[in-house]
C-alpha cells in the first residue's frame, strides 16, 4: 500500500450529510460505509447500523475522510477552529465560488474573502456542521 496522508473529522451523527455536502461543493469520488454494511458480531461496542464507519471524499487537491463519533464521543464542540481544512485555490473566483456554495448551503463567513496583508487572498467559513474552511489563494 502506498503512503498517504488524510484529513479525518468525526462529527456527531452528521458524517454522510456533511461528506454528501461537500461532494456537491467540491465534486470528486465519494464513498460511504456503513456500520450496517460490514458484519458487527465481532465488534466490541454496538454501534448504530445507519452510522458511517468509514467515509472517504477524494478529490484531486486531496482526501478528507471521517466517520460519526460515538455516543461517548460527542462530549466536544465542532464550531471552532480545532477542525479547520485549508483550500488553496488557482483564483480568487474560484474560492469565492466555493465560499458561496458552503454559505448557500447553510454555512455563514467567518472572515471575508478578501486581499490578505501577505499579498494573496484569504477568508473563512464555516459550513453548516460546524467546520471551517479557510480559503487562499495568490494575487490575480
Amino acid at each position: 500500500m502506498s503512503r498517504s496522508l488524510a484529513t479525518y473529522i468525526a462529527l456527531p451523527g452528521t458524517t454522510a450529510e456533511a461528506m454528501e455536502h461537500w461532494h456537491e461543493v467540491f465534486g470528486g469520488q465519494l464513498e460511504i460505509l456503513r456500520y450496517g454494511d460490514t458484519p458487527m458480531e465481532d465488534m466490541p461496542f454496538e454501534p448504530d447500523p445507519e452510522a458511517v464507519a468509514h467515509a472517504t471524499l477524494i478529490l484531486p487537491v486531496g482526501i478528507i475522510a471521517g466517520g460519526d463519533a460515538m455516543d461517548d464521543e460527542r462530549d466536544y464542540p465542532v464550531q471552532g477552529t480545532a477542525y479547520s481544512l485549508l483550500y488553496t485555490t488557482s483564483t480568487p473566483d474560484e474560492a469565492r465560488g466555493y465560499i458561496e456554495q458552503l454559505v448557500d448551503g447553510g454555512g455563514s463567513v467567518g472572515m471575508p474573502f478578501e486581499q490578505a496583508p501577505w499579498g494573496g487572498w484569504y477568508g473563512q467559513v464555516f459550513d453548516r456542521f460546524g467546520v471551517m474552511w479557510a480559503f487562499s489563494c495568490d494575487d490575480e
